[in-house]
């Protein structure tokens, strides 16, 4: 079996979750590797809807084993409370779920800095976080100065998390931000170490024996390549590396041991928060779709921004990640389409191109260029086989397979398991072996 990574290609919100949980049945071992709890994953099974923040989807497959890799930064307490509602609803995690011991942790210091930071910032300084404290965990993390998770199994934890706190909160009070109560936050967060340190394990060990051992692993991307902190629209971007690359430096296994990639887009385009976004549709035909698609994060609830698909963006992820095959979803919400829009090339300026510009500020001067595709105005929510879709919307699949050059393995037409499309004959003629 295949070691796979799964990406969003697009500004995230493109319907990993699902995909994740279909492609689990495949996969003995699910690993997240990249970002934290503002990111969210929503999968429906047997009519119940379940969204996951940090927890990778594959904990809703009996006996599937689940690692959160050391790229992601952890709240323990939002971990735990999803642990604990996993439970109630039935699924255990013991004995398959895994923290990294590399794992940095996010404490209350650093979401109220984040707030303030976000709150104070106007203009193009907004970038439009969810103010959990992702960002200054990770600025952390690179300054050398964070706490991970395997640090919480030592004695001289509540004394390490004090000295932070203190210098933080001589650094909140400088900006005139909310600052944190010492006493209470060691005392909350060593009673959530004792909890959560049954589940800290080096995954970096157990993911490269089961890979030794044959055991597929699937690799779980969050957010998505334009949020990339390396590839995305910075600064408006994530503070990972939502890429391929993620996987292996914040999942644990070598690039030579990644058999395919799978990439994520939606028949449309989506993103949340602040940065340049050139096929947004403002108005009416922004607001068809968002209201179609049901456009809102499953993290925040923030109303996401809706537009036609952008090619230049997938033939770029493409290129970024090395996509063997995509993952096409929410197709339905174009039913009722007239004329749908695919955007080929923008005009920057009177320069066409085909390519991301790196500066964002020349993105935002850019203007799409589109090709007119004439909707099939028919539902396809009750289709079972891809054959079985309209004409047109196979001619549209098959436009955007022209476009990006990466062919269509898996196409949603619903958010349940069921309205899944798979083309077998896709995965056995074209890419890496299975």
């Amino acid at each position: 079996m295949a070691n796979t990574v799964l990406i969003g290609a697009q500004w995230g919100d493109e319907g990993k979750g699902k995909v994740i949980d279909l492609m689990t049945e495949q996969h003995a071992w699910i690993i997240r590797y990249q970002g934290g709890h503002n990111a969210g994953h929503t999968v429906e099974i047997g009519g119940e809807r379940y969204v996951l923040h940090l927890l990778p989807s594959g904990i809703l497959h009996e006996g599937k084993k689940c690692v959160i890799g050391h790229g992601v930064v952890v709240d323990m307490e939002a971990l735990l409370t999803e642990i604990e509602d996993v439970t109630k609803r039935g699924i255990s995690v013991e004995g398959r779920f895994f923290l990294s011991d590399r794992a940095h942790l996010i404490f209350p210091y650093h979401r109220f800095l984040d707030e303030n930071r976000e709150g104070k910032a106007v203009g193009r300084d907004r970038i439009g976080t969810t103010k959990r404290g992702i960002g200054p965990s990770y600025a952390d993390k690179a300054a050398r100065t964070g706490l991970r998770a395997g640090d919480i199994r030592e004695a001289d934890f509540p004394e390490r998390l004090r000295r932070r706190v203190r210098d933080y909160n001589r650094q909140l009070k400088t900006l005139g931000a909310t600052l944190v109560d010492e006493d209470e936050l060691v005392r909350e967060y060593v009673a959530a170490a004792e909890r959560l340190a049954p589940y800290i394990a080096d995954t970096l060990v157990l993911v490269n024996r089961a890979a030794d051992a044959g055991e597929a692993i699937l690799f779980e991307g969050a957010q998505g390549t334009m949020l990339d902190i390396d590839y995305g629209t910075y600064p408006y971007v994530t503070s990972s590396s939502a890429t391929a690359g993620g996987a292996c430096t914040g999942g644990g296994l070598a690039p030579n041991r990644i058999d395919r990639v799978i990439g994520v887009i939606k028949a449309y385009t989506t993103r949340v928060g602040e940065g340049p976004f050139p096929t947004e549709l403002e108005g009416e035909e922004g607001e068809a779709l968002r209201k179609a698609g049901n456009e809102f994060g499953a993290t925040t609830g923030r109303p996401r921004r809706c537009g036609w698909f952008d090619n230049v963006i997938a033939r770029y992820s493409a290129m970024v990640n090395g996509v063997d095959h995509w993952a096409l979803t929410k197709l339905d919400v174009l039913d009722d389409v007239d004329t749908i829009q695919i955007c080929v090339a923008y005009d920057c300026g009177g320069r066409i191109m085909d390519t991301v510009p790196g500066a964002v500020r020349d993105l935002e001067q850019c203007k799409p260029v589109y090709e007119s595709f004439e909707g099939w105005k028919t539902s396809t929510t009750g289709v079972k086989r891809f054959e079985e879709l309209p004409d047109r919307a196979q001619a549209y699949i098959a436009r955007l397979e022209a476009l990006t050059g990466v062919p269509v393995y898996l196409v949603s037409v619903g958010p349940g398991r069921e309205r899944s499309l798979i083309r077998e004959e896709v995965l056995k003629s074209h890419g890496r072996a299975v």
